[in-house]
Order: structure tokens, then C-alpha cells, then sequence
């Protein structure tokens, strides 16, 4: 079982894995699928010519002939110029999709003291960044996030292709905030009325379901994954077998209030005792090292030990290949790291999890990363 820190240097979006698909494809879907599938190879693989795009897709050239123009006329592929060739015949004319054409928003609610937000590329280079004080929570919040994505989507100068929202708690897949404790959101209908407010297709998602897409997209992800965010809260995604998982309550990945171990341990802000984010969040961390700085080990050493005991099952039941921790590498890397890695190891089948990695994540805004992997899922099939 290795546990290690992923590589620090900046990662861009760009040439990425897809999500496998989960379901044969129906006659009447077809279509969609294709369209889905020329966007697709498109976006990861860059401009290259509709007789390239055929190959590659496995599509006749009269479908892809059909598609492309289809494309062009929404605005959605731009052709490129020729390609420079030195045998004979009329050299192909490239095509891509229209990189500069729209733009995505972004919104990550998970920060513990800021709603932060961008403005990004198609490829997902940020454009423009900006933040709003959190708010306490309920009318205000919402108020806040309205704000925010407003002020970003004037700031525009091409059209948005979508606005994409990670939101801490329990999120519905139609955007409805059934429970957000950090917010004080219940049963709120956050991406129904942020659409109206702004007129753009909007998607909310929870904020480590976020981020896992982006891990397993852009960065290093195995296809059996578990990704932890850690931050004011403690949340996870899930990807097993390269398919998201999110559960028929839409909390698949909900550990934070999952009581680790029967000794007690720090009250939590849900009321019990010992729940893993009250071991883990980096609030609660920093506060305790804070008050007694000559504790700092100890204290992380204890944390990573918890996280362990949370995780055992999971990797056991899901057969995981790596957990992937996202959050302040000041307190996860080092000692926590190498103590999660040890409780894993004690905590399950000799022999058989020890090829597991835990690291840390090498993205930067990895939640607003993902939120744009939302939108393009949502409105182009790319994935």
C-alpha cells in the first residue's frame, strides 16, 4: 500500500479519459449518441479533419459530413483552416470544436469563508476569478451565489455555454439541495431558480461529486476511485469501474458524519461525537494545533488514524485501486497521509490492497474544474 503525493506542478485541462458508458445504445438514441461522440473525440483529441474524425469514430464520412455541418451551423465547430500536405489530392480542412467561442461559469460553495467562482475556457483556463463573503446561510446564501454568477456571466464576452455549481450537502441530480447543513438549505431548488435568475442551463451538483469528475478526467485517476475533499466539511466521490457513483438517495459518498470508532472523540456540528469531520476538517485541525502548536503531530497522527478507520470498508466493499485527497496540503501530506495509510493496511485483507495509493490531488480549483465537466457533460456529451 503506497501512500504518496501526487505530482505539484500545475494542471491544465486538455487531453482527458472518458467515462465509460453504462447502458447500450437504443435506435432512437442514436443520434445523440453520435453527436456526443464526435464532441467528444473532438475535445480530447483537437482539430483534425472529417476523414480523421470517421476513423477515429468508427462513423461513415456521409454521417460525420452531416453532424459537422450541423455543428458549425450552432456554432459549436469551427474549421480550422488546411492541413499542410505534400501528396496529392486537395489537402483536408481541419475542424475543432469552437474553443474560444463559449464560455463556462463556474461556482464552488464548499470554501469556509468565500462562495469562489470563475469564468473559464472551454478547455478550462480561468478567465476571470472572483469571490463573495460566505453568508450565514438560507435566503442570504442564495442571494450571495445569485450575485456571484451574475457578476461573472456579465463579464463574458462570448456566449456561456452553461453556469456549473458545486454545493456542499446532499444534491438531487435535477439540483435540488435536499439537505445542506453548512447552508442551511433543505429541499432548496438551487438550480431551478439560479436558471430562471440567470436564462442559461444551470447544473448543481455536490461539491466532491464535482471534484472526483475532474480527478478522473483530467488528472491521473484510476477507474476504481474514491476521492476525499476536505475542507470547512468532509466529503467524497466515488468512481467505480469508470462509472460516478452517487446512490439512490443521491449520497453516495456522504462520510463526514459517519461516527469512526466507539470512544468518543470531538462533538461534531451534526450534535454526535466522533464523527470523521470532526477528526478531519481542516478547521477543526488548524484550531487544534493553533491552541497547543507542540501537538501538531500528534493531532494529524490521530486524524489519519480516524481516516483509516472510515475508509477500510469502503476500499474493501468497492474494491477501490486509490483514494485521492483534495485540501490543504500543509496538514493532509506527511504525517495524516502516512497514518490513513497505515490503519488501511492493518484494516483490511492481507496481500490484497497492496498496490493501493493514497495521494493527494496535483489540480488546483479542482471543484471548478468540475463544475465545467458538468456543464460540457450536460450540453455538449462530453465527458
Amino acid at each position: 500500500m503506497n501512500a504518496e503525493i501526487g505530482d505539484s506542478s500545475p494542471h491544465r485541462f486538455g487531453p482527458g479519459r472518458r467515462l465509460r458508458a453504462s447502458t447500450k445504445v437504443l435506435p432512437e438514441h442514436a443520434r445523440g449518441h453520435n453527436r456526443a461522440l464526435v464532441l467528444q473525440t473532438l475535445y480530447h483529441s483537437g482539430a483534425m479533419s472529417r476523414a480523421d474524425l470517421s476513423r477515429e469514430t468508427g462513423l461513415t464520412r456521409v454521417t460525420i459530413s452531416d453532424l459537422v455541418g450541423e455543428f458549425i451551423a450552432d456554432g459549436i465547430v469551427v474549421e480550422k483552416g488546411i492541413r499542410e500536405t505534400t501528396g496529392p489530392g486537395k489537402p483536408p480542412i481541419l475542424i475543432d470544436i469552437d474553443r474560444d467561442g463559449h464560455r463556462i461559469v463556474g461556482l464552488d460553495l464548499s470554501g469556509p469563508g468565500a462562495f469562489e467562482g470563475a469564468l473559464m475556457s472551454l478547455d478550462g483556463e480561468v478567465l476571470e476569478r472572483r469571490e463573495v463573503p460566505r453568508p450565514s446561510g438560507g435566503t442570504a446564501a442564495y442571494e450571495a451565489v445569485r450575485a456571484l454568477a451574475e457578476e461573472l456571466v456579465a463579464l463574458s464576452t462570448a456566449p456561456v455555454l452553461g453556469v456549473g455549481v458545486g454545493a456542499p450537502g446532499i444534491v438531487r441530480p435535477d439540483g435540488m439541495v435536499l439537505g445542506s447543513p453548512n447552508l442551511d438549505w433543505t429541499d432548496f431548488p438551487l438550480e431551478r431558480l439560479l436558471g430562471t435568475a440567470l436564462g442559461l442551463p444551470v447544473m448543481v451538483r455536490n461539491d466532491a461529486n464535482a471534484a472526483v469528475l475532474a480527478e478522473y478526467t483530467f488528472g491521473q485517476a484510476r477507474p476504481d476511485m474514491l476521492l476525499i475533499k476536505i475542507g470547512r466539511g468532509v466529503g467524497a466521490g466515488l468512481i467505480s469501474d469508470s462509472q460516478p457513483l452517487v446512490g439512490s438517495r443521491y449520497a453516495a459518498g456522504e462520510i463526514g458524519h459517519v461516527v469512526v470508532g466507539t470512544d468518543g472523540g470531538p462533538r461534531c456540528a451534526c450534535g454526535k461525537e466522533g464523527c470523521l469531520e470532526a477528526w478531519l476538517s481542516a478547521s477543526r485541525l488548524r484550531a487544534t494545533i493553533a491552541e497547543d502548536p507542540a501537538s501538531a503531530e500528534q493531532v494529524l497522527r490521530a486524524a489519519g488514524t480516524r481516516l483509516g478507520v472510515a475508509i477500510a470498508p469502503i476500499v474493501a466493499a468497492l474494491d477501490l485501486s486509490e483514494i485521492v485527497l483534495s485540501g490543504p496540503a500543509d496538514l493532509l501530506a506527511g504525517t495524516l497521509i502516512d497514518a490513513a495509510g497505515r490503519t488501511l493496511a492493518e484494516r483490511t485483507l492481507d496481500g490484497v490492497f497492496d498496490d493501493l495509493v493514497i495521494r493527494l490531488t496535483a489540480q488546483e480549483d479542482i471543484v471548478l474544474r468540475g463544475t465545467a465537466v458538468m456543464v460540457l457533460s450536460g450540453q455538449l456529451g462530453v465527458s
